[in-house]
């Protein structure tokens, strides 16, 4: 079977990579192991301005609009909502951050995504103030994964396998299982690291631990940022995180980090009981050294790519880099620099 691109993994990259792809009417098959993954356990989080030091994040007057629009048309054409905008207040937790917060609301091209600064809010424990943040919300990740994998399965382009990395040939034409594929799209998250032809880069993965719950009384609809992060899902539900760990690299949930999330959230919400605990959940986020996706041609076999690195931001970058990486399958544009993999060719074994 002859297609355009074979892409390895179902996580968000993969999928938003392979509808862009797809409204490029390119044939696309995404091979995925079937389990659950990183993206289906994040929350979806979408912060413009981050950091102890408020910083914008990089190219987001590029990125915010793309990622919404993307939503929006999903939205549109699955018949449900994906993306929910609320506002975030972050709780000011030191001088230095009160200091960088009354500089940013100084500064005009801070003016779209910082409001005000306000000095108390009802039920919030923040001696020091907090920001109130706009254009700030979350990607429903599971729900959106989930209507894509089910339009995937209806076109017949989602299969569930185990890629063995050495059944794919590569010569005399690229194939694997009878498939031939132009290229071949590895979206692996952080499984990547183990990949024979990209484990060169410096990715640098981390665990993180999640909490859905439920609460006794009418939760605030608005988003806490404190360090942490408290996300309202409803009048009562909402989801805690999340935890960094680069040590513990797998999915297995933990006593500590739920003690360690629950008390933090005690802190700033003492008001807060909970009728239950709905979940507690695991996932390794694909981070990497600089801070910056990986996106690119293998060094020395072309027709492999990688499309990953996208850690906890990946809701509000990967619509705008599926963009960009589509744009260089299909009309050689250049990758932008500051996420080309040929930015780390020095680190790639010259023995092999």
């Amino acid at each position: 079977m002859e297609i355009d691109y074979l892409i390895i993994g179902q996580g968000l990259a993969g999928s938003l990579l392979a509808w862009e792809l797809s409204q490029r009417q390119k044939k696309v098959i995404i091979i995925d192991n079937g389990k659950e993954n990183a993206s289906q356990i994040a929350a979806g989080l979408i912060n413009p301005v981050t950091g102890m030091r408020f910083v914008k994040s990089t190219d987001v007057e590029r990125l915010l609009p793309t990622a919404t629009n993307c939503y929006n048309q999903l939205s549109s054409y699955f018949k449900q909502q994906f993306y929910i905008e609320k506002p975030m207040l972050r709780i000011l937790r030191n001088n230095k951050e009160v200091l960088a917060c009354q500089k940013r609301l100084q500064q005009t091209e801070y003016s779209p995504y910082l409001s005000k600064a306000i000095s108390t809010r009802p039920s919030i424990n923040a001696t020091l103030g907090l920001l109130q943040q706009k254009q700030t919300g979350y990607l429903l990740t599971k729900k959106l994964l989930t209507a894509l994998k089910n339009h995937f399965i209806s076109i017949n382009a989602y299969h569930i396998d185990k890629i063995n990395l050495n059944e794919i040939e590569l010569s005399p034409n690229i194939q694997w299982k009878g498939i031939r594929p132009k290229q071949i799209i590895f979206c692996e998250g952080h499984h990547a690291s183990n990949n024979l032809w990209f484990s060169w880069l410096p990715f640098q993965p981390v665990k993180g631990e999640i909490i859905t719950a439920t609460a006794t009384a009418k939760i605030p609809q608005y988003i806490l940022n404190y360090g942490h992060w408290f996300i309202p899902l409803d009048d009562y539900q909402f989801r805690t995180g999340a935890t960094f760990d680069r040590e513990n690299l797998n999915t297995e949930i933990t006593i500590d980090a739920k003690e360690t999330l629950l008390a933090k959230l005690k802190q700033v919400y003492p008001e807060l009981t909970l009728e239950r605990i709905n979940n507690q959940q695991a996932g390794i986020r694909p981070t990497t050294l600089d801070k910056q996706p990986f996106i690119g041609h293998h060094p020395i076999h072309p027709e492999l790519v990688i499309f990953n690195g996208f850690g906890a931001k990946g809701s509000l970058q990967i619509p705008w880099y599926s963009q960009r990486l589509a744009d260089s399958l299909l009309n050689n544009s250049p990758i932008p620099q500051a996420c080309n993999i040929l930015r780390y060719t020095h680190l790639y074994p010259t023995d092999w």
